[in-house]
Parts: C-alpha cells; sequence; structure tokens
C-alpha cells in the first residue's frame, strides 16, 4: 500500500464517482479504477458499492477512510517538517560568544535578526574563553561563535571578520589623568595594570601588550581579572588602569573614566578584532543562515 493508493481512494470517496474522481485527479478512469481494486484485493475487503450512479462506501470503506486521512495528515507533516529543517527553519542553533564580545553592537543585531527570521529554530548561548568556544566548535557542542580571533587564520574554522573595534583607557576616576579626553600609551608606562589572563583573551591580551611595548614600555601587571568583563569593575576599586574594546564602555561602573587613546605612532594604537567562527566544512542551513546575517557586517 501506497500513499496515492490512499489519496484515490479518497478523492473516489470524496466524489462519489470514479469519474469525477479521475478528472480530479487528473488520470484516466480505468487506470484509477484499478488501483482501487488492487487496494481493495490488498485489504482482503470491499471499500465501495459500486451503483448506476456512481461508488458508496461500505462498512469497511468509512472505516478505511478515518484513517488513510489521518495518515496522508501525517505524512503531510512529515513532508512539511522535512521542508522546514531543509531549509533551516527549525532546528537548534547554539552560539557561543567570550565576554567582551557580547558588548559589540554586531552581537546583539544577528542574535536579534535571526530569531526574527526563524522563530522556529531554538536558539541557546553559552559564553567562555576563546579557547574553550573553539574547543566546543570542534566537537560538534557549539555551532557557531563570536570570538576574538589573532591575525593568522585558524585550522578547520571559517572566520568572517568584522570591522576592527578601537580600544579606550580605562582609568579609576580620582586618577590623576582621569580629566582629560585622550591619552597616549606612554602616559602609562609607571602604572600597575588589571588586566585579564592570556588564556581568557588570547587576542586582547597579546594586542594590549603589544601596544604597550611599541609605546616603549612593559606593562606592569598588578592584579588579573578572572574574566574580561571583570576588569572594569577591578579599576573601580582603584587596583590599576586598563585597556578594554570600545564597546566595554557601555559598562557604567561608578568611579571609572574611558578615555581615547592618542596614537603615537604606526601601530601603537590597539585594536580589538571580533569574528564569526563556524566549522569550515559545516553542512547544517540552520548555521548557513545564521553565517549569512553576518555579511551585512563584515569587514570590507
Amino acid at each position: 500500500m501506497e500513499l496515492r493508493h490512499l489519496r484515490y481512494f479518497l478523492a473516489v470517496a470524496g466524489e462519489s464517482s470514479f469519474t469525477r474522481a479521475a478528472a480530479k485527479l487528473g488520470i484516466g478512469q480505468p487506470p484509477l479504477s484499478q488501483q482501487i481494486k488492487d487496494l481493495e484485493q490488498e485489504l482482503g475487503t470491499m471499500l465501495f458499492h459500486r451503483t448506476s450512479h456512481g461508488v458508496e462506501l461500505t462498512e469497511a470503506g468509512t472505516a478505511f477512510m478515518e484513517e488513510a486521512r489521518l495518515v496522508l495528515a501525517g505524512a503531510e507533516r512529515a513532508r512539511t517538517a522535512a521542508q522546514r529543517a531543509g531549509r533551516g527553519e527549525s532546528g537548534q542553533l547554539r552560539v557561543g560568544f567570550t565576554g567582551s564580545a557580547a558588548f559589540n553592537p554586531v552581537v546583539p543585531a544577528m542574535i536579534r535578526n535571526f530569531r526574527r527570521a526563524w522563530p522556529r529554530v531554538h536558539l541557546s548561548l553559552e559564553e567562555a574563553n576563546t579557547m574553550r568556544l573553539l574547543e566546543a566548535l570542534a566537537t560538534n557542542k557549539l555551532d557557531a561563535l563570536f570570538i576574538r580571533p589573532g591575525l593568522a587564520g585558524l585550522k578547520d574554522v571559517r572566520l568572517c571578520r568584522f570591522a576592527d573595534e578601537p580600544m579606550k583607557v580605562v582609568l579609576p576616576a580620582g586618577h590623576r589623568l582621569a580629566k582629560r579626553k585622550r591619552l597616549p600609551l606612554s602616559a602609562l608606562a609607571q602604572e600597575s595594570f588589571v588586566l585579564f589572563p592570556r588564556a581568557v583573551g588570547l587576542s586582547l591580551y597579546d594586542e594590549i601588550v603589544n601596544a604597550c611595548r611599541k609605546a616603549g614600555f612593559e606593562p606592569l601587571l598588578n592584579q588579573e581579572a578572572p574574566q574580561i568583563s571583570s576588569v572594569v569593575n577591578l579599576v573601580a576599586a582603584e587596583m590599576g588602569v586598563s585597556i578594554v574594546p570600545a564597546a566595554i564602555s557601555q559598562v557604567q561602573v561608578e568611579g571609572v573614566r574611558y578615555l581615547d587613546i592618542e596614537s603615537e605612532g604606526r601601530g601603537t594604537a590597539p585594536l580589538a578584532r571580533l569574528a564569526l567562527a563556524t566549522r569550515e566544512q559545516e553542512r547544517s542551513a540552520i548555521v548557513r543562515n545564521f553565517a549569512g546575517l553576518a555579511l551585512p557586517f563584515a569587514a570590507a
């Protein structure tokens, strides 16, 4: 028994006529009659009484009709579900992000746009440092990542890079330099720094340290912050000064001031890089849909 047998049967039952049902189905009457006979033979019972005016359902036909409708409805639901999944319209998307990346406006914009475009997809979010996120991507525990990449590429990872973000100096509000609007990094040469561990923010850490070195000094680490989002609070506690992506300045913590960095020459102003990372050989339509939303924000 095939689905077409059920469709043919329901057409004949609905029209009470082989002739009208054949016309509706777009096939000849003899082939339709033969299909119904084959179905009745397979079931071992008559489904229709043939009369001079058409056909009438038997008791077996009436019982069969209800189940046939359920089967066809289930088949249609299965077809629709498969098509939605094939287009990436249903399923699950697991997105990871670093603590500082979440403050960049690209991240909430992409998540918001995705939820609006594909509301049937369950979206879950996870925050971790870059190394742990990349491990989760490699082991299929996450599907897409917002990370702070270095300049070098990553094996088996496709990166869509966004525009580089400037960085800012963050000082305690009572610091002697806090009333200035702009500050060269060399002014921080004798200051104690609050920085996150290199393993937490590999590229950001290296960018900050290298920029300080180009400005002529090695940053003096006074206090490590457990994560990037903790840096500002420790600066407010006067544990030292720091350098953070400009987007972090949205965190309005009492007792700190954010200052623009005044360039002292080529390469001395640090930049925060942001990218969307997906697997190089990604097959999921859902992930491809999400990655497609990054294109308007991609760096030229």
